[in-house]
């Protein structure tokens, strides 16, 4: 026996099941499904009204303890009579934020389209600037195109 007591299973012949053997599992596992699907099949109505108004079953100790846990939420399955769609929906931190988020956006834009706020103003100024001198560039244009005509119109006489 190696040490720590346990075995070693390597080298060890393997064992293959008959197709036989495997025929026969399956023929009665099949048998035994048509069985259960039969008997449910009757008997599902009756289930189905008893059980909507029941507890769901308890599974191990639950049913001979009773428990009375607050941290507890029981899991009930509401029917479609019952949802009211019309409730208002009440929306996690992370959806109100962004909503808030969003509201602020547009609030902000209105402002700066407005131009109520600081960056619209510096906008606008720069905006002027730039105006003004376009509108001085184009003054120098014209005055250097009159020049040019009025030469032009002494070179020809």
């Amino acid at each position: 026996m190696p040490r720590g007591g346990k075995k070693n299973h390597k080298g060890r012949g393997k064992q293959f099941s008959n197709p036989e053997e495997i025929d026969r599992q399956m023929r009665a596992q099949r048998e035994k499904e048509e069985k259960e699907g039969a008997e449910s099949g009757s008997s599902s109505e009756s289930e189905e009204e008893s059980s909507s108004d029941e507890e769901p079953k308890r599974r191990g100790v639950e049913g001979l303890i009773e428990i009375e846990n607050p941290n507890r939420v029981s899991q009930k399955s509401k029917k479609v009579v019952e949802i009211d769609v019309n409730a208002p929906k009440e929306l996690s931190r992370r959806e109100r934020e962004e909503i808030e988020k969003q509201k602020a956006k547009e609030r902000y834009m209105k402002l700066h389209l407005e131009g109520k706020t600081d960056q619209a103003r510096a906008d606008l100024a720069r905006l002027a600037i730039i105006k003004k001198q376009r509108e001085d560039a184009a003054k120098k244009r014209e005055e250097l195109r009159k020049e040019k005509e009025a030469e032009e119109a002494k070179s020809k006489r």
